[in-house]
């Protein structure tokens, strides 16, 4: 048995969770927020499943770590001993780039290569790193592993990853599609194969992680081939603040328009559209669908486009294989908004898909099948489980 401790380090906060594998037992779980702010605060759950909340000065990401250890170790609410137990670090990592395709020790080398990839993901992998040298800084000696989002995405082949620019930019630049996600996508597309009892190999698969952020992948024979999110997060699906596709020329005349720079329009589209920029007043779904119950007019058209993206995407991958045998949702959204699914899968009966409509009404946040016995694509619902699959990975390569 080994004690995995899986990290996802963002800018201002640390979410943890400890297993026992391969038993894939949670032995604990929290996170920290407000890093480096006033009010500043640790939530966490006690071995008897009380959950308490902490506030404590946390100025850095390495007192963020330290005070993780901390409780995982604390004589009345840890559940280790000593640091001793810990057995390896897995690291949820953002963009890998085009060298990393997959799960990998955090070698200088490695980390050498996610480093230069910060200009594509200039908000999480200098948080990532944050984590793992904050963690060689208080552990020096443990091994420590990354998974990387992007990595699962690398088997597209060139067709669904190139950009019709000049192919200078891929050269240079590496401009190109790289997906993210790609850690969900991983666990729920095998996930749904076990959960179904089917082999992989020879099936095709459409996985729809939809939340506040939110992507598709077209998986075959358990590989990628295309997914919706492109060189950064911002390409593919309508979000909960991100615009998702638009037409490129937009940007241009914006500037020429609004008075804004590239920087700032940048910030409208990943911050300030999708369903908070439809509705003008909330990118939570919940509250979307609560002002549309009320009459909202625009909360109502900010649904209707989200739902309407996901179903052309879908169209567009079973197309792009060649057919589907699987449609599986996942995410905040996937899981919990029957009408989300309901509504993504009308229309599609031309390609198989039928919808159990009174089943689907039923389905909040587990695993099932939604679609009718006699439907020739089995719709499923499979909560994503990502930091299950970082320890997994974690597992497998420090054995």
């Amino acid at each position: 048995m080994k004690n995995i401790l899986v990290l996802n380090c963002g800018s201002s906060s640390i979410k943890y969770k400890l297993f026992e594998m391969p038993a894939k037992k949670v032995l604990a779980s929290g996170g920290i927020e407000k890093i480096g702010m006033p009010g500043s605060f640790i939530k966490f759950s006690t071995p008897s499943g009380e959950k308490q909340i902490e506030e404590i000065l946390i100025p850095e990401h390495t007192k963020g770590v330290e005070v993780v250890f901390g409780k995982l170790t604390d004589p009345t609410v840890g559940v280790l001993k000593s640091l001793d137990e810990l057995d390896a670090v897995g690291h949820r990592m953002l963009h890998g780039g085009s060298k990393i395709t997959k799960s990998s020790i955090l070698t200088k080398e490695v980390l050498d290569i996610f480093e230069a990839c910060s200009d594509m993901g200039p908000l999480h992998n200098p948080a990532n790193l944050k984590g793992v040298n904050a963690v060689k800084a208080l552990l020096p000696n443990i091994p420590q592993v990354g998974v990387f989002d992007t990595a699962f995405h690398q088997t597209m082949p060139a067709k669904a990853y190139m950009y019709a620019l000049p192919y200078e930019y891929y050269e240079k630049y590496g401009v190109r599609r790289y997906g993210f996600h790609g850690t969900s996508h991983k666990y729920v597309s095998r996930r749904v194969c076990e959960f179904l009892g089917v082999d992989p190999v020879g099936k095709k698969i459409i996985t729809c992680h939809i939340g506040n952020g939110g992507s598709i992948s077209a998986i075959v024979d358990g590989k990628c081939v295309d997914t919706s999110m492109g060189l950064t997060p911002l390409e593919g699906l309508m979000m909960g603040t991100r615009c998702g596709d638009i037409d490129p020329a937009i940007i241009p005349f914006l500037v020429n328009h609004t008075g804004l720079d590239v920087n700032e329009l940048d910030t409208v589209m990943n911050k300030k559209s999708g369903l908070l920029g439809i509705s003008g007043t909330t990118s939570d779904m919940r509250e979307i669908q609560a002002a549309r119950d009320n009459g909202d007019e625009r909360a109502a058209l900010a649904q209707d486009m989200y739902y309407y993206r996901v179903r052309k995407y879908i169209g567009s991958y079973a197309a792009a294989m060649g057919g589907v045998d699987i449609l599986l949702f996942t995410g905040g959204v996937g899981e919990n908004k029957w009408n989300c699914r309901e509504t993504a899968c009308e229309g599609l009966e031309f390609m198989g898909v039928e919808l159990d409509k009174e089943k689907n009404k039923d389905v909040f946040g587990t695993e099932a099948i939604i679609s009718k016995p006699g439907s020739k694509v089995t719709v499923c619902v499979i909560p994503t489980d990502e930091e299950l699959m970082i320890a997994m990975d974690t597992d497998e390569l420090t054995k």
